[in-house]
């Protein structure tokens, strides 16, 4: 129970790589503010999980696009726990095809989605961390670091999140504020679903530990970063990618 006694907001928990993140912190004790945007079914689901692990948690639900929202959810989140100690930002969404034929309405709900909500809760997040310190995490890919051809605007973005981490934590260290991002390789969730059987066994070809990753091994990477054991651990950008890149 090493998180017990800290409350953790964590966005776009209501499936894949944020449902886990939500159990397994709120297992180690952690108080969890779970967010999301549309699936009321899969976050009630995330919250069963969360209790049924031993966890304390509340819904929260708000698209993280936009700042009001985002001013709003913080808001909630402090009036309903008192504080924040650490912040996900791990809501994301993925768009395959050539940028040529993406709409522009495509483009920007990736970058609202993936870059500017990590960036106006991370901003408001800091506000209620100046005093007590803090713990900002940010969830990347793989692909924010070397791109992927068919997905130009979510690696950007996903890159954008990583100089994004690299450069705040240098602004925020002094409050005793940490910022890091972890970035995954090719997880097992949903969001690969737009690969076929013959897509992902290319892929696995491709990984040297010949598999994709779990959400849960993600979750622990998080979770770890959560402890206050690593509290010299900031601006760092945290590879779980089984050896692919």
């Amino acid at each position: 129970m090493n998180l017990s006694g800290k409350v953790i907001l964590v966005t776009g928990a209501s499936r894949g790589i944020g449902r886990a993140i939500a159990i397994e912190l709120a297992s180690k004790g952690a108080a969890i503010a779970i967010n999301y945007s549309k699936d009321d079914e899969g976050a009630k689901a995330t919250l069963e999980n969360v209790i049924k692990n031993g966890g304390y948690g509340k819904l929260f639900k708000k698209d993280i696009s936009n700042y009001k929202n985002c001013r709003e959810l913080i808001d909630e989140v402090i009036g309903t726990f008192g504080k924040l100690d650490v912040l996900v930002n791990n809501a994301g969404i993925s768009k395959f095809g050539l940028l040529m034929d993406m709409s522009l309405e495509e483009i920007d709900d990736l970058v609202n989605t993936n870059l500017m909500g990590a960036i106006y809760l991370s901003k408001l997040a800091i506000n209620n961390m100046m005093r007590n310190g803090g713990n900002i995490i940010n969830i990347s890919s793989v692909w924010g670091e070397v791109g992927a051809s068919c997905e130009v605007i979510y690696s950007a973005t996903k890159g954008g999140l990583n100089l994004f981490t690299k450069a705040l934590s240098k602004e925020v260290a002094s409050f005793n504020i940490r910022v890091n991002s972890v970035a995954p390789g090719v997880i097992n969730t949903e969001m690969n679903n737009v690969l076929d059987s013959e897509d992902k066994e290319v892929l696995k070809n491709e990984i040297p530990m010949m598999r994709f990753g779990e959400a849960h091994e993600v979750a622990r990477v998080v979770s770890f970063l959560c402890e206050d054991k690593c509290k010299y651990l900031t601006g760092q950008i945290i590879r779980i990618d089984g050896g692919f890149i």
